[in-house]
C-alpha cells in the first residue's frame, strides 16, 4: 500500500504525468490534488522531492523497478527534450528514433517496465504536439508501447483521479485520487475473491462497486473470482433473479471463474452448527423477538444461554423438522452478553423457515444466517480476501469469531466504503415501490440506479470502472455527486461517438439559401472529424434548409453566420409572426467567408423530401426520482417524489441515424450526447436518451427542493397577498430557486437622479 504522498495541482503545465503514473504503478505514493499547490511535491519516508525526474527515480527505486541507470539516463535526457521541443521537425526526429528503438522491444530498457518507460510516456503525454503527431499512424511501435502503458489498470486509475480533480477544481477542495490498490498478504496466482449477491432483486450501482473491486483484485493477482449466490432466505429468493444478476454482471463485463451457491454447503453448515453446540459455543433460544432485541440492547443474558448441549441439540433437531415446536426456536452463537460491540452479543446463526427453497425444495426447514454462512463458506471455498463494505465493520470480529470457533482456515478482510449518491435510492424495498406503483417502467428504467438502468442511460463500463478505482481505499461514507462519474463517461464516449444533427420539430424554421444547389447534392463526410475510424455519413445539401428557432431568433439583420459542414451565409431577411417567432429566413451563400470570424456556427438539415426524408425522433431527458439529496431515517419516500421526471422533445434528425442499433452512442451536435434506445412501437419514432455530461447545471434537480407544505387559513383571501412575480406555471427543465428578495417586497421611494423604469415583473 502507499507509503508516501504526492501533492500537486491538476492545472500544472506541463502536467507531470510521469509522476502520477509511476506513483500508481508502484503503489508507493497516494496522489493528492491540491489546487493551491504551485508545483509537484513527493513526501516519502520523511524526505521531500519537488522535481519530476527525481520523483520518478525515487518511486522506481522504492517500487523495486529494475533499471540500467546508464541506459536510462539517455532516455531521461530525451524526455526533457520532448517536453521543451516546439519545432515539429525536431519532435518528429525524436519520435522516429524512439519508434525504431521499440521495433523489437516491449519496453524501453530491458524486459520489464522501468523508470525510463514512465518518464518518456509522461513527456509524450504532456505535449499536445507530440500526441497529435502520434495519431497520424506513422509510429506504430511507439504507439503500441504508449497504448500499453496507458491501458494498465494503474494508469487508468491515475488518469481517472486527474479527471476527478479537474471536475472538483471549482469547489477548491483537496481530492485524494485513486491509485493502484493492493491487498495485504496478496500473492500472485493465489488470491481468491468472491462476489456474494442475494438472488432477490436486480443489481444496482452499489453492487457494481463490490463486483468490480472483486474482479479487479482477482485480475491484478492473476487469481480467481467466485460468483456465489447467498441463497439462505427462501422467502425472498427466486431462480429468475439469479439469471438476471448474471446478466447484470455480463453488462459490467464481469465473469466469474466459477458460480456457486451457499445452498451447495447446507449439509456442511448444519454439521458445523452441531459442532458449535457440542463445544458449548452455540445454544437454542425461544425468546420472543422483541424481548431478544431488548436483552441484546441492554446486555441481559438469555434464559437459555446456559442450557446443556443435550437440550440445545434436541431443540436444534426439532427446528430441523420444521414442526410447530421447532418454529419457536432459533440458534444463537455464544459470543458475549454485554460486549460494547453489540454485533457480538450472541447473534442468531440459524432460523426456521418452512417455505420451499428454489434449489433444495423441501429438504431443509432451517437456514443459516448470512453472519454464519458467509465466513464459513468463504473459508471452505478457499477465499483469501473477503471484500466487505465498512458498514459491516462492527461485524468483522464476529466474522473472525466464527472461523476461529470452528478451527477453519483464516480469511483476510478488506473494507471499502459503500457507494451512495445524492437524490438516489439504493434500497431494494423502496425501488420495488416505484416499480409496483408504476412510477417507472421497470427495473431497467433510465431513472433507476440499477445496473440495467444506468447502462441504458448511457453509462459505459469503462467510466464505471474508472470511477470505482478512483474511490480507492476510501473509508468515507458520503453521498457522492453524479458529476464526476458522468464527466468520466463523457471522456470515454466523446472520441467514439459519431456526430449527427437534429432540429426540434415544432420549432423548425425554413431557410431559403440563395446561391445554393439547384438540385439536391449528397456528400460523404466523416462522422467524427477527429476520429476517421468512426466512419462516414451522407450529408444532404439543398437550397431549402431547416434550422432551430433559437438560432433563428439570435440572427441580426445582414449578419454572417457559419452553416456547419457547408460554409458561411449572410442573413438577408427574416419574417416574424405576431408572437415574435421567426417563420422564415432568406440567406445568401457566401462560401468565400472566413468561418473563424463568425460568432455563430449552427446546425441545419436539408428540407425533407421523399428521396431524402428526415427521420422523426424523440429526445428523452430525465430528472431524479426524489427531490431531497439524502433521505433521513424517518423520511417517507412519498413526501419527496419528484412530480415529473421524464421530458420528451420531438425532433427531426438526418437520415444517417437509421443505421444505428440499440445501445449506440452518438452526439446530436449542439444538443448533447445520446444513446439510441429503441423504436417506439406506437408512433415509429426513434427514441434517444440524453446522456448527462457531468456539468453541474445539467445535473441539478429540475424539481427543486420540496419544503413541507404550510397550513392555509380557511379565511385566507386571494387578495391578501400579491406575488412579487406573476404566478405563471412555466413548463421548464431548469431547476427552481427562490426569488432573491423574497415574496413580499415593500416599495421605498428613494431619492435618485437615475431615470425610472417599470419593474419587468409588474402585474
Amino acid at each position: 500500500m502507499a507509503a508516501g504522498t504526492l501533492t500537486l495541482s491538476s492545472k500544472l503545465l506541463p502536467f507531470p504525468y510521469s509522476a502520477i503514473a509511476i506513483a500508481a504503478y508502484t503503489e508507493k505514493s497516494e496522489v493528492v490534488y491540491d489546487e493551491a499547490a504551485t508545483g509537484v511535491l513527493l513526501d516519502l519516508n520523511g524526505s521531500t522531492t519537488d522535481t519530476e525526474e527525481e520523483i520518478v527515480h525515487i518511486l522506481a527505486k522504492a517500487g523495486g523497478l529494475s533499471e540500467d541507470s546508464a541506459k536510462a539516463a539517455s532516455f531521461f535526457a530525451l524526455a526533457k527534450t520532448l517536453r521543451t521541443a516546439t519545432a515539429v521537425p525536431e519532435i518528429v526526429t525524436a519520435l522516429d528514433s524512439l519508434d525504431d528503438h521499440l521495433a523489437w522491444r516491449t519496453y524501453v530498457v530491458g524486459h520489464d517496465i522501468t523508470s525510463a518507460d514512465w518518464i518518456l510516456w509522461g513527456a509524450l503525454k504532456s505535449s499536445g504536439k507530440t500526441v497529435g503527431l502520434l495519431k497520424n499512424g506513422k509510429h506504430v511501435h511507439l504507439s503500441r508501447w504508449s497504448s500499453h502503458l496507458e491501458s494498465l489498470d494503474s494508469t487508468q486509475a491515475a488518469l481517472a483521479g486527474l479527471t476527478a480533480a479537474k471536475a472538483n477544481k471549482a469547489r477548491g477542495t483537496k481530492v485524494a485520487a485513486g491509485f493502484a490498490l493492493g491487498l495485504e498478504g496478496g500473492e500472485m496466482g493465489k488470491v481468491v475473491t468472491r462476489f456474494p449477491p442475494e438472488p432477490s432483486g436486480y443489481l444496482h450501482i452499489g453492487h457494481a462497486k463490490a463486483a468490480m473491486l472483486n474482479q479487479y483484485f482477482a485480475k491484478m493477482y492473476q487469481g480467481k473470482l467466485i460468483i456465489r449466490f447467498d441463497d439462505t432466505n427462501p422467502s425472498k429468493e427466486k431462480t429468475e433473479f439469479e439469471e438476471t444478476i448474471l446478466e447484470d454482471l455480463e453488462l459490467l463485463d464481469i465473469r466469474g471463474d466459477v458460480v456457486t451457491h451457499t445452498s451447495d454447503y447446507f449439509d456442511q453448515l448444519y454439521d458445523l452448527a452441531v459442532k458449535l453446540i457440542e463445544t458449548g459455543k452455540a445454544y437454542a433460544d425461544d425468546t420472543e423477538r422483541e424481548q431478544m432485541q431488548l436483552e441484546r440492547r441492554e446486555g441481559i443474558a438469555s434464559a437459555h444461554r446456559d442450557d446443556t448441549a443435550e437440550d440445545n441439540l434436541r431443540h436444534f433437531a426439532e427446528m430441523k423438522t420444521g414442526s410447530t415446536e421447532g418454529l419457536r426456536w432459533c440458534l444463537r452463537a455464544k459470543m458475549s452478553v454485554d460486549n460494547p460491540n453489540k454485533a457480538l452479543r450472541d447473534p442468531v446463526i440459524y432460523r426456521c423457515n418452512p417455505k420451499p427453497h428454489h434449489r433444495t425444495g423441501d429438504k431443509w426447514k432451517i437456514y443459516p444466517t448470512y453472519d454464519f454462512a458467509c465466513p464459513v463458506v468463504d473459508s471452505i471455498e478457499g477465499v483469501t480476501h473477503a471484500l466487505r463494505t465498512n458498514e459491516y465493520r462492527d461485524r468483522n470480529p464476529q466474522y473472525s469469531w466464527m472461523i476461529d470457533a470452528l478451527g477453519l482456515r483464516k480469511v483476510n478482510i478488506w473494507d471499502f466504503s459503500r457507494l451512495n449518491f445524492i437524490y438516489t435510492l439504493l434500497s431494494k424495498r423502496k425501488l420495488h415501490e416505484f416499480v409496483n406503483n408504476g412510477q417507472v417502467r421497470g427495473w431497467d428504467d433510465p431513472r433507476f440506479p440499477t445496473v440495467r438502468g444506468i447502462r441504458r442511460r448511457g453509462l459505459t463500463v469503462e467510466a464505471l470502472r474508472q470511477f470505482m478505482l478512483l474511490q480507492g481505499p476510501s473509508q468515507a461514507i458520503v453521498s457522492l455527486e453524479w458529476d464526476t462519474i458522468w464527466a468520466l463517461n463523457k471522456k470515454v464516449i466523446d472520441p467514439i461517438a459519431p456526430r449527427y444533427w437534429a432540429i426540434i420539430e415544432d420549432k423548425k424554421v425554413p431557410v431559403t439559401i440563395k446561391g445554393g444547389p439547384t438540385a439536391v447534392e449528397v456528400k460523404n463526410l466523416p462522422k467524427h472529424k477527429k476520429n476517421p475510424d468512426v466512419g462516414e455519413k451522407k450529408t444532404v445539401y439543398s437550397s431549402t434548409i431547416l434550422i432551430d428557432q433559437e438560432d433563428a431568433k439570435s440572427f441580426e439583420d445582414q449578419e454572417e453566420v457559419t452553416l456547419m459542414d457547408w460554409g458561411n451565409a449572410i442573413v438577408r431577411s427574416k419574417s416574424v409572426d405576431a408572437s415574435g417567432n421567426v417563420i422564415s429566413i432568406e440567406m445568401d451563400l457566401h462560401l468565400e467567408g472566413d468561418f473563424k470570424k463568425t460568432k455563430k456556427k449552427i446546425t441545419w438539415l436539408s428540407q425533407s423530401t421523399s428521396e431524402y426524408p428526415l427521420i422523426p425522433v424523440t429526445l428523452l431527458d430525465y430528472d431524479y426520482l426524489i427531490t431531497k439529496k439524502k433521505l433521513e431515517e424517518n423520511d417517507s419516500v412519498k413526501d419527496f417524489i419528484t412530480p415529473v421526471t421524464e421530458f420528451r422533445e420531438f425532433a427531426l434528425a438526418d437520415a444517417n441515424v437509421k443505421d444505428l442499433t440499440k445501445g449506440d452512442y452518438l452526439q446530436f451536435e449542439r444538443k448533447g450526447y445520446f444513446i439510441f434506445d429503441h423504436v417506439n412501437d406506437e408512433d415509429g419514432r426513434l427514441e434517444f436518451i440524453r446522456i448527462p455530461d457531468g456539468k453541474a447545471a445539467n445535473l441539478a434537480s429540475k424539481a427543486g427542493p420540496s419544503p413541507p407544505a404550510a397550513p392555509v387559513s380557511a379565511e385566507a383571501s386571494t387578495t391578501d397577498r400579491v406575488p412579487a412575480t406573476p404566478n405563471v406555471e412555466n413548463v421548464t427543465k431548469m431547476y427552481k430557486v427562490d426569488t432573491v428578495y423574497g415574496d413580499n417586497i415593500e416599495h421605498v421611494d428613494h431619492g435618485t437622479n437615475m431615470y425610472k423604469m417599470d419593474s419587468i415583473y409588474k402585474v
